[in-house]
């Protein structure tokens, strides 16, 4: 628990975040979720994006079940109510609104990155500085562009790979937790309109979605750069300087 609370910190401290770093906890019974601690459950019908920009914006722990969420399409990237019904896959529920052809929308909704439905009950979404979430599955923060690359670097620093990300258009968290959660992997996306419209996502802002071990990973990275100079956020150099000092310094 104590790891996971200081995972936080240090990704606040080190990004200069300017909300909640939070998790997502799936539970295959909804009476575990509903065992946490202070839970709250929403009184309304929300978007997933509400209840994510809940525990982002305003720190709370809220806690969901199928019935919780609005329409088929949220429930899907997150596996909840068998949300993923022939009529679902079909797209025709975007056709006319995001898509040319119901062609257009059923290829989009293949695209995306879903929990398969049938394992989990609920889950339940809260900041990591809590400790109410034990063992998140995976762990999402806002940040600017310059914040992620800085991020980006840090898991670079040691046992460097190729960062490849996908983005989907409309229902971009399939890019971020849909994809997190199924493929363990660190997922960076730009949020989409739902997700600025009913989550409260700033304009400047991309979405950050990992397992816990990747962030620990590029919070050493961070650090071992930080002792180098390179600290977030970079200071300008000057667009009409002479450069060869800066660069001398920096490659």
């Amino acid at each position: 628990m104590g790891d996971i609370i200081t995972l936080g910190a240090d990704l606040e401290r080190l990004l200069k975040l300017r909300s909640h770093v939070f998790g997502m906890q799936m539970f295959e019974r909804r009476a575990d979720m509903e065992a946490i601690p202070r839970i709250r459950r929403p009184k309304a019908v929300h978007a997933l994006d509400q209840l994510v920009g809940q525990a982002s914006r305003l720190g709370w722990t809220v806690g969901v079940t199928a019935e919780d969420l609005v329409g088929a399409q949220c429930r899907a990237v997150v596996g909840l109510g068998g949300a993923k019904t022939e009529e679902w896959r079909s797209g025709r529920h975007m056709q006319g609104v995001w898509f040319e052809t119901e062609a257009d929308s059923s290829a989009h909704q293949a695209a995306m990155h879903c929990v398969p439905d049938g394992r989990y009950e609920a889950l339940a979404v809260g900041p990591l500085s809590s400790g109410r979430l034990a063992n998140p599955d995976i762990v999402l923060f806002y940040a600017t562009p310059g914040a992620m690359m800085y991020l980006i670097n840090g898991m670079q620093w040691s046992g460097y790979k190729r960062f490849d990300w996908s983005v989907v258009g409309e229902s971009a968290c399939a890019d971020s937790w849909g994809r997190a959660l199924t493929t363990r992997q660190p997922s960076l996306s730009i949020p989409c309109f739902a997700e600025r419209r009913y989550g409260g996502v700033e304009d400047n802002e991309m979405l950050m979605a990992s397992p816990p071990e990747p962030l620990e990973a590029a919070v050493r990275g961070m650090n071992a750069l930080a002792r180098n100079g390179f600290r977030y956020p970079f200071p300008q150099y000057g667009i009409q300087q002479d450069v060869r000092a800066g660069m001398a310094v920096s490659y």
